[in-house]
């Protein structure tokens, strides 16, 4: 008798569990359908407008014009960074972290309401030399008017040309009554991704002016000289201005940072290929009783603000200055027929404490903005460069050499540091005395 109800129990619940898994799917089923009969519903009502266009518009459109007009369309309501590239955009595509590109030497973006932005010029590069700033809007390029629907490719498009030729854009900054013009002079844009120095104190300096393929090549060189330095003191790494570059360069470089198993930055989308998760590989080369500071601005963006993100959620750096830019997502190139291709967003960073800087930026630990002296001896330096380009290099390695606030208060937080170890360390003697 029991044997029989068990087996009665166990057919009725394989039925129920059965049943549960058919209705499941026939209901999943049901709303893949709708979702079609939904999309059907678009595609027509998309194809009457263009019926209409083609018809009875005023001047007679080509499908080709009618048709890319409508995919930018769609990619624009996206986000800035989504966007078409025809075939002969697709040609002209240059992958700029190789090091050298023609053009001002800005990093730019779109923001929500369609406006060009800079996120800042890459130094030593004409648009520094020129004095442009992150945050900088630019309204007009050359005669040509910016329009929210002009998109990033054509904006780029308009700005590069022969080394050597001029173009003037008009740009708009905060406190400015106006759009002023500023009149730049193309060239080939070759950069220096690290620079370094020893400060004052024994403190290691080093400057990312950008995250490219031999970025990280130029850091060991840098941190090879910099560890000759036996009483070193700590590390300043200063990403100002930085609109970042490759993730990978920003990654293998955090891990001579961070301890071996560390989470550095992960991604995180709707297709299984766009979630990634970047981790420590070694044991940190630079110890960890080593303090280091980053520094930032409102120009540290994408894969400079990873960086600065993955050591100060890791606990291994102090972050000073300003809130950083917050470009934190992916983009990823699709090919299409007939020589097309779709660049969209596929996925946002995550920093180690679980939360996307994308549109939000970080705020830094101990806020610093830039003294007003210090900014109007940045102005001289530029107005000195463009009426004196020839001491370009004499001007640049004097700057250099230049500590401002910011920095100060860098060195400040490494000083500080050893007081308090120094501190603790008496503290624990009198407690064994």
């Amino acid at each position: 008798m029991k044997k029989s109800f068990k087996t009665s129990l166990f057919l009725v619940l394989l039925f129920t569990f059965l049943a549960l898994i058919g209705k499941s799917s026939v209901s999943a089923v049901m709303k893949k359908q709708d979702t079609q009969q939904e999309e059907l519903k678009y595609i027509r009502l998309f194809m009457e407008a263009y019926q209409l266009v083609k018809e009875r518009y005023v001047e007679k459109k080509e499908p080709k014009e009618l048709f890319e007009g409508a995919i930018r369309g769609m990619l624009s309501s996206l986000d800035p960074h989504s966007t078409l590239f025809t075939p002969d955009q697709l040609k002209e595509f240059q992958v700029e972290t190789s090091g050298q590109f023609g053009g001002l030497g800005i990093q730019i973006t779109k923001t929500k309401d369609g406006k060009l932005m800079i996120i800042a010029p890459i130094e030593d590069t004409p648009a520094y030399r020129a004095g442009l700033k992150p945050g900088d809007i630019i309204v007009k390029i050359n005669d040509k008017k910016v329009t929210p629907d002009m998109s990033l490719m054509e904006a780029v498009k308009l700005m590069r040309g022969k080394p050597g030729t001029k173009i003037t854009i008009w740009v708009w900054r905060k406190g400015w009554p106006e759009p002023k013009p500023f009149t730049i002079t193309r060239a080939i844009i070759k950069i220096q991704s690290v620079k370094y120095r020893i400060l004052t104190g024994d403190i290691g300096y080093i400057r990312f002016t950008m995250f490219q393929r031999n970025s990280v090549e130029e850091f060991k060189k840098a941190l090879e000289a910099i560890r000759k330095d036996k009483k070193l003191q700590g590390i300043i790494v200063d990403v100002r201005n930085n609109p970042g570059g490759l993730l990978d360069s920003a990654v293998a470089i955090s891990d001579y940072f961070l301890p071996k198993g560390a989470l550095i930055v992960y991604t995180k989308g709707r297709i299984p290929e766009s979630i990634k998760k970047f981790y420590s590989l070694h044991e940190p080369i630079i110890p960890t009783d080593v303090p280091v500071v980053m520094l930032v601005n409102g120009g540290t963006a994408s894969a400079a603000e990873i960086l600065t993100g993955a050591l100060r959620y890791n606990d291994r750096a102090i972050v000073v200055g300003e809130k950083t830019f917050g470009k934190g997502s992916v983009q990823t190139l699709y090919p299409l027929d007939m020589g097309y291709a779709v660049k969209i967003t596929t996925a946002k960073y995550y920093m180690p404490n679980h939360q996307c800087i994308d549109g939000k930026g970080i705020e830094p630990d101990i806020e610093v903005k830039l003294s007003k002296e210090d900014i109007e001896e940045l102005k001289k330096e530029f107005k000195e460069i463009e009426e004196h380009p020839e001491k370009t290099e004499e001007i640049r390695k004097k700057r250099e050499k230049r500590i401002d606030n910011q920095m100060k208060r860098a060195i400040e937080v490494i000083k500080e540091f050893h007081l308090f170890k120094a501190m603790e360390g008496k503290k624990e003697e009198k407690k064994a005395a």
